[in-house]
């Protein structure tokens, strides 16, 4: 068994508008990356349990929200490992975009 891929991203959110930005955040993640396939996604209070598949390869893990981070963990298989680092620097600077952008355009 590998071990997972962790990334932490910082932000300050709070809790609740960080846990609302990310809810639709990883399926619209995956439809702007053609490979990438959500197979399930869960919300179980501020964690998100999710299964995604690239490549024809199945990947699972899960998203914890806190007050001022978001930390994901991911097991990948041994053929998505090879592009566990181009993999981590994406998810970073995505969720990072996501958690720093304003929502409100008029602001």
């Amino acid at each position: 068994m590998s071990a997972p891929l962790v990334v932490s991203i910082p932000h300050r959110l709070g809790r609740d508008e960080a846990r609302r930005r990310l809810k639709a955040g990883l399926t619209s993640a995956a439809s702007s990356v053609p490979v990438l396939k959500v197979d399930e996604e869960r919300w179980d209070g501020d964690r998100m349990v999710f299964r995604v598949r690239a490549l024809g390869q199945a990947a699972s893990g899960h998203l914890d929200v806190a007050e001022d981070h978001v930390r994901l963990e991911v097991t990948l298989p041994w053929l998505l490992q090879r592009f566990a680092e181009v993999a981590q620097v994406a998810i970073r600077n995505r969720g990072t975009l996501l958690l720093t952008k304003r929502s409100d355009p008029t602001r």
